[in-house]
């Protein structure tokens, strides 16, 4: 490889500078086979150029040891364009220059095995399935991409398969139709553009059931395995319900239809837009997945339409979905279910903190350690104390403002604290860079005592200063509550609470730091 390297920096020298594309709309048209995992292929893609280029690149993975994509044929029109492929990219030789804003469309053809993006393999049930799985960008392993979150794309899947299969994807069936030697080609459109990392393909035996008597005109679905039709079917009857109740506290749902997905892929739930595929494993016809399907319905609208820059930013995807299927678990099932949820969360962040600490804003390069305890459950916490400091009302406003703003693009950290300060009208720089800039949480080390009338409570931040409110509430054995919420901002504090003792001892009074749960920290013993 290190010749043939040498020889493409010989050849085409631009592709070692950044490029800058916005693609506008890619046509995949596959085809699939049970005789052998090799894919054959087509992508038809139109892109504009944010500036003067002599070439073009897409992220694709080249053959390697038997597996990989291997390209045979570039055009522009009837002209037929020199190209090379690198280990990851496909780099395009331009006949003529492209200028900026120019918006021109490109086809290649292509074939090969994928190592990864596409899982090609057998489900639970010994049955062949093919399923996309493109987080955070795999989507290279099968389709010549632009792979990164923040250049969204209108695309379309034209699947043709054995005729046993049904396809599914993102955004509506356009056609479906049989095709000579037992073959069926599947045509899905979508036309709102999204990220590679949530466009999605999936092609198995299925049963389908339609959920539409729920669901207030959005087509919602599930597609099971037949041998787990019964139970899958129940399980995700609660979509419709999670649907409408994100619906009415965010905004309109912003695609055309919800597919919910039994599917044979690496995680337990993934976002797709419009089309969520869900681990084949979480069938239980018992409703134990509600908080993965509230979790992944979420994340249509925070991850999926509004979505991060960058995957620094993952927090923004996955810390929202997070907390908003705790807040759907409030509304839905009461506070103590909540708090519950949010304690058990806390312990992970805790557990998390002792082999890794890092802030949740991590420029890390490798992606898939981002899926942990920083990005879901602190980047939950985050917004809950948000919740605490700006109330519930302006809570909701910033969302949906936020939500609006972003919609159909993508944002930052201090995009989200800019909205926030706006709809607030607090300044919260200090927030944001404690809690998310900084790795850890507050770890508290707590006195107590008495002196009169008076409880005494001192707190000692041990490592890095935090500013927050504390509420500490005391109950006497007759039952009698005083609450009082304190300001720490330093590192050492002491606090007075006046009480009634009423004769009482001081051993009689009962105490509770943070009683409804509002405040991430770690108490020290």
């Amino acid at each position: 490889m290190k010749k043939l390297f040498s020889f493409f920096l010989l050849v085409f020298p631009a592709v070692i500078f950044a490029q800058q594309i916005d693609v506008q709309h890619y046509k995949f048209e596959v085809e699939l086979s049970d005789a052998a995992d090799a894919i054959n292929a087509k992508a038809t893609t139109t892109v504009k150029f944010l500036a003067d280029a002599s070439q073009l690149q897409f992220d694709l993975i080249g053959l390697e040891e038997e597996k990989g994509m291997k390209v045979f044929m570039v055009k522009e029109g009837n002209a037929v364009l020199q190209s090379f492929q690198d280990l990851d990219k496909l780099v395009i030789s331009l006949k003529t220059n492209a200028k900026k804003n120019e918006i021109r469309t490109f086809e290649i053809s292509y074939i090969g095995t994928p190592k990864d993006g596409l899982i090609i393999s057998k489900n639970k049930f010994g049955e062949r399935t093919f399923f996309s799985d493109h987080w955070p960008n795999r989507a290279r392993n099968w389709l010549p991409v632009n792979d990164v979150p923040g250049d969204k794309a209108s695309f379309e899947f034209i699947i043709t398969a054995p005729a046993k299969y049904r396809v599914i994807s993102n955004g509506m069936l356009v056609e479906e139709k049989k095709l000579g030697g037992n073959k069926k080609l599947t045509h899905w459109k979508q036309t709102d553009p999204i990220s590679t990392k949530i466009m999605a393909m999936g092609a198995a035996r299925f049963a389908v059931k339609s959920f539409n008597e729920n669901s207030k005109g959005i087509p919602v679905s599930a597609w099971a395995y037949p041998q787990d039709s019964a139970k899958l079917f129940y399980d995700y009857a609660v979509a419709p319900s999670i649907l409408q109740f994100f619906i009415h506290y965010i905004a309109p749902f912003p695609y055309s239809k919800l597919a919910n997905v039994q599917s044979t892929t690496m995680f337990g739930g993934m976002e797709n837009a419009g089309a969520i595929f869900y681990s084949e494993e979480l069938v239980s016809g018992q409703r134990k997945s509600e908080a993965i399907v509230a979790h992944e319905i979420a994340h249509q609208w925070f991850g999926d339409e509004a979505s991060e820059k960058s995957f620094a930013h993952l927090w923004l995807s996955e810390g929202f979905a997070t907390y908003l299927t705790n807040y759907y678990f409030e509304k839905t099932y009461g506070k103590d279910t909540a708090y519950k949820r949010m304690q058990n969360e806390k312990q992970k962040i805790i557990g998390f903190l002792k082999e890794r600490n890092s802030a949740v804003v991590d420029s890390t390069t490798d992606l898939m350690s981002l899926l942990n305890a920083n990005s879901y459950e602190k980047g939950g916490w985050v917004l809950h104390m948000l919740r605490q400091e700006v109330g519930d009302s302006a809570f909701r406003k910033i969302l949906q403002t936020y939500y609006h703003q972003y919609k159909g693009s993508n944002a930052d950290t201090r995009d989200f604290e800019a909205i926030v300060e706006k709809v607030s009208g607090q300044e919260l720089t200090w927030f944001f860079d404690q809690w998310l800039y900084r790795p850890g949480i507050p770890v508290l080390k707590m006195e107590t005592g008495t002196s009169k009338n008076e409880f005494i409570l001192k707190v000692k931040q041990e490592g890095p200063v935090y500013q927050f409110p504390i509420e500490v509430q005391l109950t006497s054995d007759d039952g009698t509550t005083t609450t009082k919420k304190f300001l720490v901002k330093d590192e050492k504090h002491e606090f007075k609470m006046p009480i009634k003792t009423n004769g009482a001892d001081y051993s009689e009074w009962h105490l509770k730091i943070d009683p409804d749960g509002k405040l991430l920290y770690r108490l020290k013993e």
